[in-house]
């Protein structure tokens, strides 16, 4: 007959396993954490009432009794409609479930204030470890959860005013490189969309976009200029502005794949014939039409080291904390 919790159509609880194979529940407990000493008989009575039930063992609580932690990492990201994120996410767990451990995602949304709630959230619930996209330059809750025991690996983002594993991208390289080849192909005036200011990729690319034009001799043109885009859609908004000024750029690097993809609807719309370059290589830019040259890199790998890195932090907590740039290159797409 079904225990209690059964009976309600509750999740059924060990002591209904024990009463339905007609054992005590430590003998059940015990035939579940495949104890060899128990009777194969009895073992094949346990077994069997559990399955009749639906049985699951609770295996964070187990885990918590045991002293052990939860065996979840949580993965804090800014957006996860972004396709990098959900590699990203991809690269944690393949090299995360090695060590038996599960990812939980959680998007901020790109907002600070959600992000502290969501770190506080996932330290309260007794995660492993935490690897995040940080939002901005204020990581006091990220320091916390690292000071509280929390192992904490940052991604995309180094870590601002504690020291911890961060893995990243070579942002600066890859976006003066892609700058330099428009130079090459004889482009001097380049505008430029990108990320909110506070986001380090997007300041990053900034800076190697505007390095590359020093080289060549020239300034910026902050006219040229948009910030703050973070979805398509604002975006084209912003290369729509700039391909209708008096004396608008004849190509835009684009510092993320949703500002060129924006960008690429802006310049579809206009019928001008305006160069395109972009960070992140993205499905389908090779079908778009037009000639785009694109930073490539391995966001997968991006999150496979980050894996690494906390699977390092727990076996070893108090190593030296260390820092992993991912390497880009340049693919060229044929309008």
């Amino acid at each position: 007959m079904p225990g209690p919790h059964a009976a309600r159509g509750g999740q059924p609880t060990l002591r209904d396993v024990a009463e339905r194979a007609g054992v005590s529940a430590m003998t059940a407990s015990r035939v579940l954490r495949d104890d060899p000493q128990v009777l194969p008989a009895t073992r094949e009575r346990v077994r069997a009432a559990a399955a009749e039930l639906g049985y699951r063992p609770n295996e964070v609580a187990r885990s918590l009794r045991l002293g052990r932690g939860t065996g979840l990492v949580g993965l804090v990201v800014t957006n996860l409609a972004n396709p990098f994120y959900s590699r990203l996410a991809l690269g944690v767990d393949s090299v995360v479930a090695r060590d038996g451990l599960k990812t939980v995602i959680g998007n901020t949304g790109q907002d600070p204030d959600a992000e502290r709630t969501l770190v506080a959230d996932l330290v309260a619930r007794r995660v492993d470890g935490i690897i995040a996209v940080p939002a901005g330059t204020d990581q006091r809750h990220l320091a916390q959860a690292a000071a509280d025991g929390v192992p904490v690996v940052l991604a995309s983002r180094p870590p601002e005013g504690f020291a911890a594993d961060c893995v990243l991208v070579d942002d600066f390289g890859g976006a003066r490189d892609a700058t330099e080849r428009l130079l090459d192909r004889g482009h001097r005036r380049i505008g430029f969309l990108g990320s909110p200011p506070a986001v380090h990729t997007g300041t990053e690319r900034l800076r190697g976009f505007t390095a590359a034009l020093a080289s060549a001799g020239l300034t910026a043109e902050p006219r040229h200029i948009r910030q703050g885009q973070t979805e398509p859609h604002q975006a084209t908004r912003a290369a729509a502005e700039i391909l209708a000024l008096p004396d608008p750029p004849t190509a835009l690097f684009c510092s993320n794949n949703r500002n060129t993809i924006g960008a690429f609807r802006a310049i579809r719309s206009s019928g001008t014939d305006i160069a395109l370059a972009g960070f992140d290589d993205f499905e389908l830019a090779d079908a778009l039409g037009l000639a785009l040259t694109l930073v490539a890199y391995d966001s997968d790998e991006l999150g496979r080291a980050a894996g690494r890195l906390l699977l390092d932090r727990l076996h070893d907590p108090r190593r030296t904390a260390r820092q992993i740039v991912v390497p880009t290159s340049l693919v060229e797409y044929g309008g």
